[in-house]
């Protein structure tokens, strides 16, 4: 929580330099690979298989991030519309993304559920979203949409590609990985803590603050909260009453409720036009920040509960 909150506050006061900016993108590309690379290498194959096997985890995933959660922006944002101006079409926005890979499948490593599971749910709601999220953007918000097949590339390179390849360096070094938990659970949250300053970073040096009020911002700030408790209630709860184990319950809370920042900020770039744009990504930015915030004190009390 420290690294957190103190990477969230140097983002917005102390921004790395624009010469800086594309260097930190490749610390933070390699720091993915990093992750998804120990991800793999420290799980054992019938581990991964069980999760692939998960078919209620993989189910209820994409019904919350698709179905659901849509739903909810759409009821949040239409409630504070006359606080939030412009700015309640990128709380929609916000509510029709995918789930973020890197984010949800770490804070389910800190939190002790299940990580294979949470692989699968969380990369496959990723690709869904290529697709599905421009088509939820027509229905629910109209306009002409276009999108590549870039994702696709980015994924499979930084994520499924390194996975892959852990799994099966996971032959030799896997056992020296799980006998050092400590070691890799530093990797997880210092990955989480750089994701945090380099993304603030770049909304605050691109100027994405500046239209944003006092008042504003705590609409904002009203509507990330109200767009996120009910998700998390439903994961969590809806897991139980649906009978998941405390393992699949902690992947669907972390993969369910979470949406993605890095592949939002690249679809709110081709789907809205220059004037829209900033309406659209602040509060997906802002959103963002607050879940790692929420989501991470959760992770916390789950892994000491865990024991």
């Amino acid at each position: 929580m420290v690294g957190i909150v103190g990477a969230l506050f140097a983002g917005l006061f102390l921004p790395a330099p624009p010469g800086a900016q594309a260097p930190l993108g490749v610390v933070r590309t390699g720091a993915v690979v990093v992750l998804f690379f120990l991800y793999g290498a420290r799980l054992r194959g019938r581990e991964v298989w069980s999760g692939v096997r998960n078919w209620r985890l993989q189910l209820l995933t994409p019904v919350v991030t698709f179905v659901i959660y849509p739903l909810v922006g759409l009821a949040v944002s239409a409630a504070l519309e006359p606080w939030l101006g412009v700015f309640s079409l990128g709380v929609l926005f916000t509510a029709l993304l995918p789930s973020t890979v890197q984010t949800s499948i770490t804070l389910t490593s800190i939190a002790r559920g299940n990580v294979a599971g949470a692989v699968v749910a969380a990369t496959v709601s990723n690709l869904a979203g290529v697709f599905l999220t421009p088509v939820l953007v027509m229905i629910y918000l109209g306009g002409e949409v276009g999108i590549g097949f870039a994702q696709f590339g980015k994924v499979a390179a930084q994520i499924l590609l390194p996975f892959v390849v852990g799994q099966v360096a996971g032959r030799w070094t896997g056992n020296w990985l799980r006998a050092r938990p400590r070691l890799t659970r530093a990797w997880d949250q210092s990955t989480l803590v750089l994701i945090v300053y380099i993304s603030v970073g770049q909304a605050t040096t691109a100027g994405a603050w500046e239209s944003v009020s006092a008042p504003m911002l705590a609409a904002l700030l009203v509507s990330c909260l109200l767009l996120l408790a009910p998700v998390l209630a439903l994961t969590w709860w809806g897991g139980a009453a649906l009978r998941l184990d405390r393992p699949d319950r902690i992947a669907f809370l972390m993969c369910g409720s979470v949406k993605a920042l890095t592949s939002g900020l690249p679809m709110a770039a081709v789907l809205f036009s220059p004037e829209l744009l900033a309406a659209a990504t602040i509060p997906v930015v802002l959103f963002h920040q607050v879940q790692l915030v929420v989501k991470s004190v959760l992770a916390q009390r789950l892994a000491a509960r865990s024991g």
